[in-house]
């Protein structure tokens, strides 16, 4: 007789809300991004994993209201909720549910949220029980979190009926206060075991230093700053590559955040999406420049949130531009959007150009996350 599974099942509410309003993070801000106009994301991307585990002979342990209670009952799975937690969601109240979790024999612990959550979690899990993270979060480095929600649904279903092993990963967080200031200063805090299939679940974030890179993204900079002599008023995204073309123009980049540019001059300084709309409206024709994370492959969805599903069909997929260095792209196995807006992901997905040097680019195919792993009849 097959024991009925036990997950332990939380949500940080306030995970990602600081992203599209241009916080880098929202640690310590969540009335700042309210204020910013800032709506919650969290909730809808843990639904759309659990919609996948309907008819999953499990019970799920859980905290009360938004931090899972709402989210559960919602979507029909059996729960029980082990621990009450404050109506403002605070990383004591993810601590003290993870204890109850353990306290409680939870064959798995699943979270939605960034890597904050992710901190809070394993700090208290450790290597106890295996943990899955559910991507929310303004910023994910952990290798505990899967490349979308939907692909997190497929690998709880996975791992609770014993088709995946179990790896051991990093639980990787930055300094939030260095973050917004334009440093990125990433630190490993530990080391947590998580299911694990290729496909499913997302690398660790990758900084490439050698010489040959410097050179190309030189090269990039210079086509760029070519390229951008065309009028049109150019969106530039987060990264070191974006900010070399920023300085061959001699104008000042906000390293992690994302600026636009016209005629040689900035027009916004770390830019949320709401500047970004009015921008759009005010100049009209319009471009964006991104560059994927290192290893994770993500062009759109992570770390430049400002960048939304608005921004990028007002401005139209067609005058999105893809830059990366060479090095990066072999290190890369995959290019991803993941926008939170399936339909726009779909439509950016296919084979695209990638700058990698002056005048030469490669062809990559670009696909949206919720759907790799997929077969063709649209199921895992």
């Amino acid at each position: 007789m097959i024991s009925l599974k036990k997950v332990g099942f939380l949500i940080n509410p306030i995970a990602g809300m600081g992203g599209a309003v241009g916080l880098k993070g929202t640690d310590g801000l969540a009335e700042e991004a309210r204020r910013r106009g800032a709506k919650p994301v969290a909730t809808h991307r843990a639904e759309t994993a659990l919609k996948k585990l309907l008819g999953l002979d499990a019970l799920f342990f859980t905290a009360s209201g938004k931090m899972g209670e709402s989210a559960l009952r919602r979507c029909g799975l059996e729960y029980q909720v082990v621990c009450q937690t404050s109506e403002e969601s605070s990383a004591e109240d993810t601590k003290k549910t993870c204890r109850s979790f353990l306290e409680k024999g939870a064959d798995l612990v699943v979270f939605c949220g960034g890597d904050g959550t992710a901190r809070n979690v394993s700090g208290v899990i450790r290597s106890q029980v295996p943990i899955i993270g559910i991507p929310a979060g303004v910023k994910m480095h952990s290798g505990v979190f899967t490349i979308s929600p939907q692909a997190a649904g497929e690998l709880i279903r996975g791992y609770l009926e014993g088709d995946l092993n179990v790896r051991e990963t990093e639980i990787v967080d930055v300094d939030e206060e260095k973050y917004r200031a334009g440093t990125l200063d990433t630190k490993i805090y530990g080391i947590a075991a998580t299911p694990y299939k290729p496909a499913l679940v997302q690398e660790r974030k990758q900084i490439y230093s050698a010489s040959s890179e410097e050179e190309f993204k030189e090269e990039i900079a210079i086509f760029a700053s070519e390229f951008m002599r065309d009028g049109s008023a150019y969106i530039l995204g987060a990264g070191t590559t974006t900010a070399k073309i920023a300085e061959v123009l001699r104008v000042e980049k906000t390293l992690l955040g994302v600026d636009v540019v016209k005629d040689g001059r900035v027009i916004c300084t770390d830019a949320s999406e709401e500047d970004l709309l009015g921008i759009i409206d005010e100049v009209g024709e319009i471009k964006i420049i991104v560059s994927p994370i290192g290893a994770q492959g993500f062009v759109l969805g992570r770390g430049s949130q400002q960048i939304s599903p608005k921004v990028l069909r007002k401005v139209g997929p067609e005058n999105l531009i893809i830059v990366a260095t060479p090095h990066k792209l072999k290190e890369t196995p995959r290019l991803l959007v993941e926008t939170g807006d399936f339909d726009l992901d779909e439509t950016i997905s296919g084979r695209r150009q990638v700058i990698c040097g002056y005048r030469i680019a490669q062809l990559k195919d670009v696909e949206a996350s919720s759907r790799v792993g997929m077969d063709q009849s649209g199921s895992f």
